[in-house]
């Protein structure tokens, strides 16, 4: 008899094609999902790219190889800004309202050392430059990477310039190599040099290079007119300074270090984050807020074939109700109960963890009652399309938890890879989530929404029009 309810059980598997999909496709349909999100995201060996914008407010050498190495980054994608009045220079106000409006993720300012001083054209203070990451923190990957990105960039525009200053040390071949020998000054007498020509100190003290040997030399050998410290006072003061303290140079003292070129040159300003009271709790509930009222629309649309197998709708259409009153009542139904949903999971938010609803009040009705009517509408075409309550639960998880993990409900959209994003587009989850963002996090008036609520309301508007024509078949029946 064991066997016998194994097989029974077996072939009801087998002839149940939504069993299957969810036994066997949509853990392998989520993997796949999952290990494209991670493994081409922050877990690969390559992270989506950063839209940025640049503004160089040094205007030097040095500023502009930062800028170009920036610019052949592959982990940066610098923006084009277009305005219909012309070419508008970009500035560090523009650039901070654009990151807080979303067009880019973070904008980058080079600067001096100190912002509110003239900028000065000596070597030190051109060599002495700064950049501020204007971040948008709700990315919480593209500031650590640009970060990383940008402090590389002024280092190696820093190192350059080093290096450029001190080629005035070649050695005689090398300047022969690029200065006539009749354009080569002759060395001043003050210069104190070892055998091999290596310059090591002035006639100051100041010890320029340290040779293996010159100091000996230099300090020792008494064939040396500069040995003598009564016919040179300086050697005695060069000695002195030698004996003072363990490092031969300057450069070898760790208090040298420092400077203020040695200090971070990268410093994240958070333009939209500061300040804010739990921000990132609102995204999160707007995410599992959406991925809800999806299940519950599905579950409002199982209450719609479980009429039609009890022959409830049969009685109800027999009377003067129609079929587009069905549709219409039951949608208006749904999105007012989701509307409530929503509203009931935002006050837990904001008296438990501190969410800012009463600020966003407009807004958030907006986008509420536009998600909830696409989400109800959704509901009742899935619910048109199949034929008893179990298939409408198979293809409800099935496509619910592929849109939430797509449109962002379930993963945040900046760890996935813009042809992921790409993908997510396609699903009203990223439309909603597009939107609580700007009502919440970015703190823009009403107006801003217009995009994410007429594709919301396109999108229901299609799906209770699909939903009305499939509905046919119930009527001839």
């Amino acid at each position: 008899m064991v066997w016998t309810v194994f097989q029974v059980s077996l072939r009801r598997l087998m002839h149940n094609r939504i069993e299957l999909m969810l036994t066997f496709v949509v853990p392998i349909a989520f993997f796949s999902i999952f290990a494209l999100i991670f493994g081409n995201g922050i877990g690969g060996s390559t992270t989506p790219k950063i839209k940025v914008v640049a503004i160089d407010e040094v205007q030097t050498e040095i500023s502009a190889s930062v800028m170009a190495t920036l610019q052949q980054s592959a982990g940066l994608r610098f923006m084009r800004m277009s305005d219909d009045s012309g070419d508008v220079p970009l500035d560090r106000q523009r650039a901070q309202a654009m990151v807080q409006e979303g067009s880019l993720t973070m904008a980058i300012v080079l600067h001096n050392g100190d912002r509110h001083a003239v900028a000065a054209l000596d070597s030190d203070s051109a060599k002495n430059i700064s950049a501020d990451l204007l971040s948008d923190s709700s990315d919480q990957v593209a500031s650590q990477v640009a970060t990383a990105l940008v402090a590389r960039a002024i280092m190696m525009a820093r190192a350059e310039a080093e290096a450029a200053e001190f080629d005035v040390f070649k050695s005689p071949v090398e300047v022969s190599q690029t200065v006539p020998a009749s354009h080569i000054p002759d060395p001043p007498s003050s210069i104190i040099a070892d055998q091999s020509g290596a310059i090591i100190a002035d006639q100051s003290g100041v010890i320029i290079a340290d040779p293996p040997g010159a100091i000996k030399q230099a300090t020792h050998e008494s064939s040396s007119p500069l040995s003598n410290p009564s016919s040179n006072p300086s050697s005695t003061q060069w000695e002195s300074e030698i004996s003072a303290g363990p490092y031969s140079s300057p450069a070898d003292d760790p208090q040298s270090l420092k400077s203020p070129r040695a200090e971070d040159p990268v410093r994240v300003v958070d333009v939209i984050g500061e300040g804010k009271a739990n921000p990132v709790v609102s995204m999160y509930a707007a995410g599992i807020a959406v991925m809800f009222l999806l299940f519950g629309a599905s579950g409002g649309g199982g209450a719609f074939l479980e009429e039609r197998e009890n022959e409830t709708l049969d009685r109800l259409l027999s009377t003067q109700l129609t079929m587009d009153h069905l549709l219409l009542g039951k949608w208006f139904y749904m999105t007012s109960l989701g509307t409530v949903q929503v509203f009931a999971m935002f006050m837990w938010a904001q008296f438990v963890f501190g969410v800012d609803l009463w600020g966003h009040l407009d807004g958030f009705i907006a986008m509420t009652i536009v998600t909830s009517a696409a989400a109800s509408a959704f509901g009742l075409l899935l619910a048109t399309l199949c034929k008893s309550r179990g298939q409408l639960n198979g293809l409800s998880v099935i496509l619910i938890l592929t849109m939430s993990a797509l449109g962002g409900s379930m993963v945040p959209r900046y760890v996935m890879s813009e042809r992921l994003r790409g993908f997510g587009q396609w699903t009203f989850n990223a439309w909603a989530l597009d939107g609580y963002d700007k009502v919440f996090w970015r703190d823009l008036p009403i107006g801003s929404l217009a995009p994410q609520m007429i594709v919301l309301m396109i999108c229901g508007i299609g799906f209770l029009s699909l939903a009305r024509l499939l509905a046919v078949r119930w009527e001839s029946n």
